[in-house]
């Protein structure tokens, strides 16, 4: 595993950036940001510490499909912290074998710093080497969506 770290500053406040981020106030600001990552991505679950949320979106044969997750801790316009301990194949949490071994336990964290109206956001995620590439690329294109939707 490797630690990726991705910045964009967002001229709108942290609590902007965080409910955008996060769907809080419509789920669709979140659909649309990690679209970059698949286009029909979404969540179920809650933000809530300790809670368990799936990243899911529909896999290359329309199928049900993402992570299993877990909300480390969530401090609102300030920082979210997620650890990925499974996958979600259908309606089938995985959560142990060859295909969770590589990854399990990694991290995704956020990080939100106003200052003087200009939010500095921070992805830290962990990655397997297989995925650098592919997240080096799409990762600075979802800030820059989630830049436009908190801008506007």
């Amino acid at each position: 595993m490797k630690k990726l770290q991705y910045k964009i500053d967002i001229k709108a406040s942290a609590e902007k950036v965080y409910n955008t981020m996060l769907g809080m106030n419509n789920k669709e600001t979140y659909q649309q940001w990690t679209a970059e990552f698949n286009p029909t991505s979404t969540y179920e679950g809650s933000w809530e510490k300790g809670s368990k949320i799936y990243f899911i979106g529909t896999d290359t044969n329309g199928k049900k499909a993402g992570m299993v997750s877990e909300i480390v801790n969530n401090i609102p316009f300030q920082m979210v912290s997620i650890r990925h301990y499974g996958i979600l194949d259908g309606d089938n949490e995985i959560t142990e074998g060859p295909e969770i071994d590589q990854w399990a336990g990694s991290m995704e964290n956020y990080a939100f710093q106003e200052h003087d109206g200009i939010t500095t956001v921070t992805a830290e995620c962990d990655m397997a080497e297989d995925y650098i590439d592919y997240f080096n690329t799409t990762w600075p294109k979802a800030l820059q969506k989630l830049k436009e939707l908190s801008e506007s």
